[in-house]
């Protein structure tokens, strides 16, 4: 299964605020949003990346319980970025500082910043030239660093601002560089 784009704009615009509820009152489907409106509705994952996903995203809070450097999300969190879209990374993470700068609300609903790190992992029904551009997205909304895995590829690609995407084939491990200080992401248990 694939996501679906519904273009609602000719019919309605939805504001923030009826997005966040229109998601609340479909918790059993996930939602997307692009900066021109349309929105996503991804499907769910299979058990293997479902798997996977939870690995990443415990790899990430392990670190971060040490560090205390930030805060971590998995794939249920929606971030409004800069530009408009509503996106869910596989995982992310937002540096302390900048998590502090939101209020209460900004934090209970829909946090209004784009990830530090974000990490995509391909599932077998996702278009990688998709994932590609979703990634594009959160660089240029302001992640300093992202990676998209594909499992099947055995390929990573890592995103920096202002720097070219670099591929890697079939790495054991990636660090955190200098956004997660410490980190590295073992990709043994995901290959």
């Amino acid at each position: 299964m694939t996501a679906l784009t519904v273009n609602l704009n000719p019919v309605i615009e939805l504001t923030d605020e009826q997005f966040f509820q229109l998601c609340q009152a479909n918790r059993d489907l996930r939602f997307e949003r692009a900066a021109t409106g349309e929105l996503i509705i991804m499907p769910p994952t299979g058990g293997e990346t479902g798997n996977r996903n939870a690995g990443l995203t415990a790899q990430l809070w392990f670190w971060n319980d040490k560090s205390r450097l930030g805060i971590v999300f998995d794939s249920s969190t929606c971030f409004k970025l800069p530009n408009g879209a509503d996106r869910s990374p596989d995982a992310a993470w937002i540096k302390l500082e900048r998590w502090h700068t939101l209020t209460p609300e900004q934090k209970e609903k829909f946090p209004p910043i784009c990830p530090d790190f974000v990490i995509e992992l391909l599932s077998p029904s996702d278009s990688l030239k998709v994932a590609q551009e979703k990634m594009r997205e959160y660089r240029d909304n302001g992640a300093k660093l992202g990676f998209l895995i594909n499992r099947k590829s055995r390929q990573v690609e890592i995103y920096r601002i202002g720097k070219e995407v670099e591929v890697l084939e079939s790495p054991v491990s990636l660090s955190g560089e200098d956004v997660l200080p410490g980190f590295v992401l073992n990709l043994e248990t995901i290959w």
